[in-house]
C-alpha cells in the first residue's frame, strides 16, 4: 500500500529525512525569504505613496493606483471566468463512455493522473490567465480615464460627422475591449476544446464521428462568438479608417480617408460586417442543427470575401481608377487633411507673406539705424559660453553649470534685455573627497543664478554678468539663492538632520546650513529609513548615526521628472529654464497634451520631429512623450519647479484644450487656473522649442492650403543643418527679440529659417510671438521668399564666410597654435525686404580654457563683414555709423563732456588703442603670452578711462547729480 502521510512506519522511512533542527531552520528560512520578498514589494509601494504625498500630488498616486487595481481585478477576473468557465462545461459535457481505442486508452493515463487534482489544475489555469489578463489590461488606466472622463471637441470628423473625442477617446477603449474579447474568446475555444479532446468530445484518430453533439454545441457556439465579434472589428474598423495611417507620397504618416477609403475600403467593411453577422449566427444554428457543415461554408465564404472585396477591389480602384487621374480623384481628401493637420497642431492661423529678400533702400545710413530698431541682436550664444561661465563664475569644483545655457527676459534701465542665465548647480564629480557622507548630506545643492547681456560682450570678448559671483549679486535683486532641485541633480540628498551642509565657501571659509524646507520625506520614521534603505540599496540609511530627528530625504530632483511623475499624462519639453521670481529660483516647465486620434491628421514622431543639433549632444534637452506618434499637440500647461523647496505647481495655459479639461476631470484639483499665474511668472512665460520644432517640421508641407499645390510637392521645403557644426542635424530655433516687417515694436521672439528640398538656397524664414501675456503671443509669421530669385541660405551663408580670403585668413591666424575657432548662433534677421545675418565667432585656446568672443560676422545685401565687434561690423557692411547712445538723463542735469574733451580719458583711450594694437600683433605672431600681457594692459586702460568719465560725470552733475556710468561695455577698438 502506498503511503498516505500517516507517518513513518520503519527504521528505513527515517534514513535521510532531515532533523527537526534543520526542518524547523529550513522553514524559518523560507519565511524570512517570503516576508524580505514581500517588504521589498512594500518598500517600493511604501516610498512611491511617502513622495507623492510629500508633493502635495497624492490624489495622483491614489487615482492611478486604484485605476490599474480595478482594471486589473475586472478583466483579471472575466478572463478566468470565461476560461474557467468554459473547461467546466466541456469537462460537464463529456460523453459517458469513451470508444475503445488506443487514442482513447492513451487518454485513459491522463485522465486518471490528473483526476485527483482537477480543481487544482482549474484553479491553476484560471489563475494564471486571469493575471496575464489583468496586468495588461491595468496598463491601460489612460485609455480607460481618458473614455470615462472625455470632453468633447466641439468639431466634427468631415466623413462621418462625429465628434473627435469619439476617435481621441472612445474608439481607443472600444478597440481594446474588442482586443480582450478576441482573447477571451481563442483561448476559450482552445481550453474547450483541449477539455474535450482530453474526455473523448473530440476524436482524431478513434472510429465513429469526430465530434459528439454536446462538444459540436459548445464550440460553434465559441466560435459564433469569435466571428461575432469579427463583425464588430469590421464596423469599427470603418471609423479606423479616419485615423489609420498610410503611405500617400512617400509619407508614411498621412491619416485619414482617400479616395479609395471612401469608395472601395469603406463600403468592403460594411459588407463584409454583413457577412459576419451572417456567419455568426450560421455557427449559433449549430445548437439546433448539430452540423457544422453550414457555418464552415460561411466561414470560408467570409474568408474568400475579405480577401476579394476586402484586398482586391481596393486595388483595382487604386490602379484603374485613380492613379490615371490621382490629383482630381484625391484634391477633396487632400484639402480636408490639410484643414485638420492645421488645426490639430494650431497652425492654421500661421500667416504667410511674401518677401522680396533683398533691399530696395539706397540710404545706408537709415539702414544701418533700423538694425538696431529692427532687432536685439543676441552675439552670446548660450550653447557656446557654458564652458566661459563656468571658468569665470564656478568658484568651487562642486558647482557647475549646464552645458546649454538658456535665454531669458529681465528688465534694465526700464527695457527688457535678452540675457543669457544658468543656475550654479552641485557638481559631485567635483567634491574634494568622495564618500557616502560627503556625497549625500555635506554636499546637497548648488548656490545662486549667473546671468549676463546676451547683446554684448566686455572688451575681452568675456560676458558682461549682470548676475555673479558667489553669493550671487548684480541686477537680480535678493531672492533664495540655495539650488536644490535643478538639471543636473540627479542623485538623493538627506538634508535638515544632525549633519550640517555646506553652504558655499569664502574668503572666512566654509559657510554650513541646515535645510529649512518642507521638501521630501521625512526619516525619522524607522519604517520609512527601512523602506528606503531597501528601495536605494543602501543599508546605512537604516543605521547612520548622522540621521535623526529632522531628517529628509530628497530625490526626483530634476524639473522634468517632478513634472512628469505628477502629471503621468503630460509630454514634457526638452528645456526646462530657470528665472528669479518673486525672490525665488522657480524652474519653468512646458509640458503638452497629444493624442494620435485626431482625424484626418497627419502623425508625427515627436523623438524624430524635435531632435536637432542640441538634442544630438545632449540627451537632457530630448522631449520626454507619453506618446511619440501623435497628431494632435497643445502646450496646455506651464508648470514650475521652486529650486529650493522643490514644490511643482502646474498651471492651465491653454483653456480650451478638450484633452487637458479630460485629465482635469480625471485628476481634479491637480492643475491650477490660469488666472492664478502671477504677473512676475508671466514675464518669463515663453512660447516653447519643442512645440515649435514640431510645428516647423509640419509647415515644411503644410503651409500651402489648396490640394493641387500641395499634391504637386512643387512647394516641400525642409529645416536645413545646423551649418556652424558638423553634426549632421537640423539647425536649433533661436530665441531673439525682434521685430518683423508687420509688427510696430521687437517681441521676444522664436526663429528659424526653411531651404528648398535637397537645396541650400532661403525659401522661408518663421518666427513665432513668443511673449507670454501678450495678444500676438503664439502668432506664426512666415516671410515667404520668391521661388524665381536665389537667396542666399545659412548654409551658403556659413560657406561664403569661410571662402573669402580675408576672412579665411583671419580665421588661420585665430586657429594658430592650439587654439580652436567655434562658431556661435547664426542668426537671421528680416530688414526692409532683405536678410542681416550675423554669427559670432569665438576663440578657444592660447592656455584658454573658455571660449571667447573675439570676431563677429555680418552679411547683408552681398557685404559682408569680419570685425571684432558687432558695430563695427555693422558699420562696415551698411558704410555707415550707428545711431550715437542716447545721454543719461539725470532729472535735467547736463550730461557730462564727451570724453575727447576730458586730457585724462584721451589718454587713457589712447593708451587702451596701443595695447589693442599690440594684441593684435601679438594674435598674428601666436604669441599667446605677449597677447596675454597687451589684454591686460587693455583692461587697465580701459577702467582709467571709464574711472576718469565718471569722475567728470560728477563734476558736470554738481552736488545734485549723482554718479553716472556709461550704458554699456567700451568697445576693444576705443575708435570705434
Amino acid at each position: 500500500m502506498p503511503d498516505r502521510g500517516g507517518g513513518p512506519t520503519g527504521p528505513r522511512m527515517r534514513v535521510g529525512r532531515p532533523s527537526r533542527r534543520v526542518r524547523t531552520l529550513l522553514m524559518t528560512l523560507g519565511v524570512l525569504a517570503v516576508l524580505g520578498m514581500a517588504f521589498t514589494m512594500f518598500a517600493g509601494f511604501w516610498t512611491d505613496w511617502l513622495w507623492y504625498r510629500s508633493v502635495n500630488y497624492s490624489s495622483v498616486f491614489t487615482t492611478t493606483l486604484w485605476t490599474k487595481i480595478g482594471l486589473f481585478f475586472v478583466f483579471g477576473l472575466l478572463m478566468a471566468v470565461a476560461v474557467g468557465v468554459n473547461i467546466w462545461l466541456a469537462h460537464r459535457l463529456r460523453p459517458p463512455l469513451s470508444a475503445m481505442s488506443m487514442e482513447q486508452q492513451n487518454l485513459d493515463r491522463y485522465r486518471m493522473s490528473i483526476a485527483p487534482y482537477k480543481k487544482w489544475l482549474l484553479f491553476g489555469i484560471t489563475a494564471l490567465v486571469g493575471l496575464i489578463a489583468g496586468a495588461s489590461a491595468s496598463g491601460q488606466w489612460r485609455t480607460w480615464l481618458m473614455w470615462v472622463n472625455g470632453v468633447p471637441f466641439g468639431q466634427k470628423d468631415p466623413q462621418f460627422q462625429l465628434d473627435v473625442s469619439f476617435y481621441a477617446f472612445d474608439l481607443p477603449w472600444y478597440r481594446f475591449l474588442l482586443g480582450f474579447g478576441f482573447a477571451a474568446a481563442i483561448l476559450s475555444v482552445i481550453a474547450a476544446a483541449l477539455t474535450h479532446y482530453l474526455y473523448g468530445g473530440l476524436r482524431v484518430t478513434s472510429p465513429g464521428a469526430r465530434a459528439t453533439a454536446a462538444a459540436t454545441g459548445h464550440l460553434s457556439v465559441l466560435i459564433g462568438i469569435f466571428v461575432a465579434l469579427k463583425a464588430v472589428a469590421y464596423w469599427l474598423d470603418r471609423y479606423g479608417l479616419a485615423v489609420k495611417s498610410s503611405d500617400f507620397r512617400a509619407t508614411d504618416n498621412w491619416t485619414g480617408l482617400r479616395y479609395v477609403d471612401a469608395n472601395a475600403y469603406l463600403p468592403a467593411k460594411t459588407i463584409l460586417f454583413c457577412i459576419a453577422v451572417i456567419c455568426a449566427l450560421l455557427f449559433f444554428a449549430t445548437l439546433w442543427r448539430r452540423t457544422w457543415q453550414l457555418p464552415v461554408i460561411g466561414f470560408g465564404l467570409m474568408v474568400l470575401s475579405a480577401i476579394l472585396i476586402g484586398g482586391l477591389y481596393p486595388a483595382i480602384v487604386q490602379k484603374f481608377q485613380v492613379q490615371p487621374n490621382e490629383q482630381a480623384k484625391e484634391a477633396p481628401y487632400v484639402e480636408k487633411n490639410l484643414e485638420a493637420t492645421r488645426k490639430a497642431y494650431g497652425i492654421d492661423g500661421t500667416k504667410v507673406t511674401d518677401y522680396t529678400g533683398t533691399s530696395t533702400t539706397e540710404d545706408k545710413t537709415k539702414l544701418r539705424d533700423d538694425v538696431d530698431a529692427t532687432a536685439s541682436i543676441r552675439i552670446m550664444d548660450p550653447n557656446i559660453v557654458s564652458p566661459t561661465f563656468q571658468q569665470l563664475q564656478q568658484i568651487r569644483n562642486y558647482y557647475a553649470f549646464p552645458n546649454n545655457l538658456d535665454v531669458d527676459r529681465y528688465a534694465k534701465d526700464g527695457k527688457d534685455q535678452d540675457t543669457v542665465i544658468g543656475l550654479r548647480e552641485l557638481n559631485l564629480a567635483g567634491i574634494p573627497k568622495k564618500n557616502w557622507i560627503n556625497n549625500h548630506f555635506r554636499y546637497t545643492h548648488g548656490y545662486g543664478v549667473v546671468a549676463a547681456e546676451g547683446t554684448s560682450a566686455d572688451a575681452q570678448g568675456r560676458p558682461n554678468f549682470t548676475e555673479s559671483d558667489l553669493p550671487s549679486e548684480g541686477d537680480l535683486g535678493t531672492y533664495e539663492q540655495r539650488v536644490y532641485y535643478g538639471e543636473k541633480t540627479t542623485t538623493y540628498s538627506i538634508v535638515g538632520g544632525p549633519q550640517k551642509e555646506i553652504d558655499y565657501s569664502d574668503d572666512n571659509g566654509e559657510k554650513t546650513t541646515s535645510y529649512k524646507g518642507d521638501s521630501g520625506v521625512n526619516l525619522s520614521n524607522p519604517v520609512n529609513r527601512a523602506a528606503y534603505a531597501v528601495a536605494f540599496g543602501e543599508p546605512q540609511i537604516l543605521y547612520s548615526g548622522a540621521i535623526g530627528d529632522g531628517s529628509r530625504i530628497l530625490y526626483n530632483r530634476t524639473p522634468k521628472e517632478r513634472v512628469e511623475a505628477v502629471a503621468p499624462w503630460l509630454t514634457i519639453d526638452g528645456d526646462a529654464y530657470p528665472a528669479v521670481v518673486d525672490g525665488r529660483i522657480q524652474w519653468i516647465v512646458d509640458a503638452y497634451t497629444t493624442t494620435n486620434g485626431y482625424p484626418y491628421s497627419s502623425r508625427t514622431t515627436l523623438g524624430d520631429t524635435t531632435a536637432d543639433s542640441l538634442t544630438a549632444t545632449n540627451d537632457n534637452r530630448a522631449v520626454v512623450a507619453q506618446q511619440n506618434q501623435v497628431n494632435y499637440i497643445r502646450n496646455s500647461v506651464k508648470a514650475t519647479v521652486d529650486a529650493y523647496t522643490g514644490e511643482v505647481k502646474l498651471f492651465q495655459w491653454d483653456t480650451k484644450d478638450p484633452v487637458l479639461k479630460t485629465w482635469m476631470k480625471a485628476f481634479p484639483d491637480t492643475v491650477e487656473p490660469k488666472s492664478d499665474i502671477s504677473k512676475s511668472l508671466m514675464d518669463h512665460l515663453r512660447y516653447p522649442q519643442d512645440l515649435f520644432k514640431v510645428q516647423r517640421e509640419l509647415l515644411t508641407r503644410y503651409h500651402v492650403k489648396d490640394a493641387t499645390t500641395f499634391l504637386s510637392g512643387s512647394e516641400v521645403w525642409q529645416v536645413p543643418d545646423d551649418p556652424t557644426n558638423r553634426s549632421g542635424n537640423a539647425v536649433p530655433p533661436y530665441y531673439l527679440s525682434m521685430k518683423m516687417p508687420d509688427q510696430q515694436a521687437q517681441a521676444f521672439s522664436l526663429t528659424t529659417t526653411f531651404t528648398p528640398n535637397g537645396r541650400d538656397n532661403l525659401s522661408a524664414f518663421m518666427a513665432v510671438d513668443a511673449e507670454a501675456g501678450t495678444s500676438d503671443y503664439g502668432k506664426i509669421r512666415i516671410l515667404k521668399l520668391p521661388t524665381n530669385t536665389t537667396v542666399n541660405g545659412p548654409k551658403q551663408v556659413q560657406s561664403q564666410f569661410n571662402s573669402q580670403e580675408d576672412i579665411a585668413e583671419s580665421i588661420r591666424l585665430l586657429r594658430g597654435g592650439d587654439s580652436e575657432v567655434e562658431y556661435g548662433n547664426l542668426l537671421t534677421v528680416p530688414l526692409d525686404g532683405g536678410l542681416l545675418y550675423v554669427e559670432p565667432v569665438y576663440v578657444r585656446g592660447g592656455g584658454l580654457k573658455y571660449p571667447l568672443l573675439r570676431k563677429v560676422l555680418v552679411t547683408y545685401g552681398g557685404q559682408t563683414a569680419f570685425e571684432n565687434t558687432l558695430d563695427e561690423a555693422l558699420n562696415k557692411v551698411f558704410g555707415a555709423e550707428g545711431p550715437a547712445p542716447e545721454p543719461p538723463d539725470e532729472g535735467g542735469d547736463t550730461p557730462p563732456p564727451p570724453t575727447s574733451e576730458n586730457p585724462t580719458v584721451q589718454q587713457a583711450l589712447e593708451d587702451a588703442q596701443k595695447a589693442f594694437d599690440a594684441g593684435q600683433e601679438a594674435l598674428k605672431e601666436n604669441d599667446w603670452e605677449a597677447y596675454g600681457r597687451a589684454q591686460k594692459d587693455l583692461e587697465d586702460a580701459l577702467q582709467r578711462a571709464e574711472d576718469a568719465q565718471a569722475e567728470a560725470s560728477r563734476g558736470g552733475a554738481g552736488a545734485g547729480g549723482g554718479e553716472s556710468k556709461p550704458s554699456g561695455s567700451p568697445s576693444p577698438k576705443p575708435s570705434s
